[in-house]
Formats: structure tokens, C-alpha cells, sequence
């Protein structure tokens, strides 16, 4: 047998190993609604996989009914649809047939939560953070700006609702989740949103139940929760957020 033939064939099997790595490696993810699509698969070489280590420690710790899973959940939205409960910390992902996925997360705490019904207008991996002027008149000790990474309070993942200052976004703070502590946006482990990102495309309906009066929507736009909310930009044309 010549060089090339010899050569030919060892590319051919490294290409059929490829192939069958690959088959395998998603096999689970479609056989497993809650195969999880970690962080750390998106993640460049020189960001650190430290905090979505913590991520996955902090997630034993939740209680059950926080834990991703999937549960009955009998609506008469479309798959593919995000409903967020806000009083009792769930965000849902409905798949059909009376199934829906479950995520713990974290939410507006009083005064600061709202309702309505968004779509997903953007999505970031790993999103750079660009505090609002009205946080920043509350905190003024809060940097004007994190780039992102596992230190970014966004966390691993973003998905910015249309016409809202909100974000349905990962944390650098896991024991949060459970907890009505942010200025308006939903909070997820990492793991999870990045699970979520994965799973939704732009233009998602997301809707957000059982919010409170949101005090800070109506000083900043003048409008009551179940109306459209404005978007802040900041001088540099960045999207502002409230975390």
C-alpha cells in the first residue's frame, strides 16, 4: 500500500471518529429535555471557568422546588413560550403536551417588580454591564462599567425583553436565586440561563406574572407595569440595564 493510500485512510478514520464523537455528544441533549448546556461549552480560552465551577456547587444547595426540572404544566401558550411567576420565584419554558421546564430564579424586590408580556429582542453571551444613571443615584459606589465575564453581576448569559430596561440574566451571586432582590431583572444561576439561552430564539413571548406596582417603572417613564416600559441608552449608545 502506497503513502497516500496509508495517509487517505488514516484522514478518513479520524473524520468517521469526528463524525461519531459528535453524534454521540448530542445524542443526550435530544434525549433529555434537562441535558444542560453548560457555560463552559460557549466559553473563550482566556475567560475562566472558576465561577460556573461555584455556579454548579451553589445549585446542590437550592431546594428541590428551585433545581431545574421538568413539571407538569398544563397552558394553553405555545412551546417555546418563558412565563415567569415573580411571587413564587419560577420561570417556566413551556414545551407542550402539559410539560413545562422549571428554573429557580431570582427577582424585583418590593417596589421593583412589574408585569406584562415582552418579547426577547437581543441575546449576549456573556454581556458587559453599563449600570443606569437611576442605580447609580441609589449606589453611587457601583462601577460605571464590568466587562463581561464570571465577575460581571449579568453573568454568563443575557436576554434583553423589548422595550423594557430589563434582562432576564445569569449572576455572580447564586444564593439570590429564591430571593425578591434585584431592581427589576430576573436572575438565573448560570447554569441555567445558559440552558435557557440556549433553547429560545429571538422574538420569544416572555411573560411576566403577578408583579407588584413597580415604583421605579412609573418614576422612569411614567407609565403603569402593564405598559411599554422605555429602554435607556447610555452617550455611547450602549443598552442600559437595571440588574
Amino acid at each position: 500500500m502506497s503513502q497516500f493510500e496509508i495517509s487517505r485512510l488514516g484522514n478518513s478514520a479520524a473524520v468517521a471518529a469526528f463524525i461519531a464523537g459528535a453524534i454521540f455528544a448530542t445524542t443526550p441533549v435530544r434525549a433529555d429535555p434537562l441535558a444542560l448546556v453548560h457555560p463552559d461549552r460557549f466559553l473563550s480560552q482566556s475567560v475562566s471557568t472558576v465561577a460556573t465551577s461555584a455556579d454548579d456547587a451553589n445549585s446542590s444547595e437550592l431546594t428541590s422546588g428551585l433545581r431545574r426540572q421538568v413539571i407538569d404544566f398544563p397552558t394553553h401558550e405555545a412551546p417555546g413560550t418563558i412565563i415567569i411567576d415573580t411571587p413564587n420565584t419560577h420561570l417556566y419554558l413551556v414545551l407542550g403536551g402539559g410539560k413545562a421546564i422549571r428554573y429557580g430564579i431570582g427577582v424585583g424586590r418590593e417596589g421593583f417588580t412589574w408585569s406584562g408580556v415582552k418579547t426577547i429582542e437581543r441575546k449576549v453571551e456573556w454581556p458587559d454591564w453599563f449600570p443606569p444613571a437611576e442605580m447609580l443615584a441609589r449606589q453611587p459606589y457601583l462601577p460605571r462599567f464590568v466587562a463581561g465575564g464570571p465577575g460581571n453581576p449579568l453573568g454568563a448569559r443575557a436576554l434583553y425583553l423589548g422595550g423594557t430596561v430589563y434582562r432576564i440574566h445569569g449572576t455572580n451571586d447564586p444564593s439570590t436565586i429564591g430571593k425578591h432582590v434585584s431592581s427589576g431583572c430576573i436572575r438565573m444561576l448560570n447554569g441555567d440561563v445558559s440552558d435557557l439561552y440556549a433553547r429560545v430564539s429571538i422574538g420569544t413571548k416572555v411573560i411576566v406574572q403577578g408583579g407588584r406596582t413597580d415604583r421605579l417603572a412609573t418614576q422612569l417613564n411614567g407609565v403603569s407595569p402593564r405598559e411599554k416600559l422605555a429602554t435607556a441608552h447610555d452617550q455611547t449608545g450602549h443598552v442600559r440595564g437595571l440588574n
